[in-house]
């Protein structure tokens, strides 16, 4: 059965990146055509650094991988340069 989360309940929630790395935690949804299109990001501010000093990122909806008690996103969505990151 599919469980269906209201977008209020996913914003705060702790952003994990598919390797285990913590990323950040949802700020904000976009939502279009009655669909969630996107995710805006707030980085902590441990990653900002790897990401050119950002504050947020917009993540597409589609490297989502799970949403739960925290948010999986794919590592591949992310602008980090892997040789940056330990």
């Amino acid at each position: 059965m599919l469980r269906v989360k209201k977008v209020s309940d996913v914003l705060g929630k702790k952003v994990f990146t598919d390797a285990g790395d913590i990323f950040g935690e949802i700020e904000e949804v976009n939502l279009g055509e009655n669909k969630v299109d996107s995710w805006r990001i707030k980085v902590v501010s441990s990653m900002a650094s790897y990401i050119g000093g950002a504050r947020g990122v917009i993540i597409p909806h589609q490297f989502v991988k799970a949403i739960g008690d925290v948010v999986i996103v794919s590592r591949t969505a992310l602008p980090i340069r892997d040789e940056e990151v330990e």
